[in-house]
């Protein structure tokens, strides 16, 4: 198999020990690359796709959206949060799913519908964060509040923003910005008033928001639990097989 990662930045990137480490297991011959590309380069790789010359490629910032709008048929998930992460060819069309959005459902703590939640960003990760928890009572910020407001409206319309900074008492926090990849942190009233995290960003050591959280007993799910749940669901779409996760998770922190 031929698969690729499409993004900007992607050097730091462990989907590609991730995925190696299924395949060999697996015993199914292919390889799995990073490519850092600009948009023509989606646009590329969309044409090696239809080709046949990739058999699969997984989309990371800032290019979900711009891979979406490139699909064919997105699937339910992908099409409400107009952004895709994963890309295959299904009876000759550019299929586009977002296994964000499952994955994110399957780390959260609480009962769908009783949560309340604090989605940080305006990009395509948060995004899948809006659809995931759109039965939830959700609250959305973003350092761009017309961005912020604009994505509640259109993703998740019982949203509600509210400026950059400020704490949502008990809320579930998601990460949904690229803040903790360079050492930066989340505001500190935001994570005082926290009643769990989810962090999307990862780096070689804890992200300074993930390690305030387990300073204050706060339940935490790093970026790298978050990264190996929706990379087994690429990988089931791709192979039709099921993931080898723990494989696939010791990969991801070796």
């Amino acid at each position: 198999m031929r698969l690729v990662l499409l993004g900007n930045p992607v050097a730091h990137s462990r989907s590609p020990a991730i995925h190696s480490a299924a395949l060999a297991h697996l015993g199914i011959a292919g390889e799995y690359l990073a490519r850092r590309v600009d948009a023509g380069g989606v646009a590329d790789a969309v044409g090696e796709l239809r080709s046949g010359a990739l058999d699969g490629a997984n989309v990371t910032m800032p290019h979900k959206r711009l891979a979406a709008r490139l699909c064919d048929r997105l699937d339910a998930d992908a099409a409400a949060g107009r952004a895709t992460n994963t890309l295959a060819i299904r009876d000759g069309e550019l299929c586009g799913w977002n296994t964000d959005v499952a994955a994110l459902r399957s780390v959260a703590t609480g009962r769908p519908g009783e949560r309340t939640v604090l989605v940080l960003g305006a990009g395509g990760a948060a995004a899948a964060a809006l659809v995931a928890f759109s039965a939830d009572r959700v609250w959305v910020a973003a350092r761009r509040p017309d961005a912020a407001a604009r994505h509640a409206r259109q993703l998740c319309p019982s949203a509600r923003a509210v400026a950059w900074g400020m704490a949502v008492p008990g809320a579930l926090v998601v990460n949904a910005t690229p803040i903790g990849m360079r050492g930066e942190r989340l505001p500190e009233a935001v994570l005082a008033a926290a009643g769990g995290l989810i962090d999307l960003p990862y780096a070689a050591e804890a992200t300074p928001a993930c390690a305030a959280a387990r300073r204050l007993g706060i339940n935490c799910v790093d970026g790298i639990d978050l990264l190996v749940a929706q990379a087994a669901e690429s990988f089931r779409i791709w192979t039709g097989v099921e993931a080898p996760v723990e494989v696939m998770r010791e990969a991801a922190r070796a």
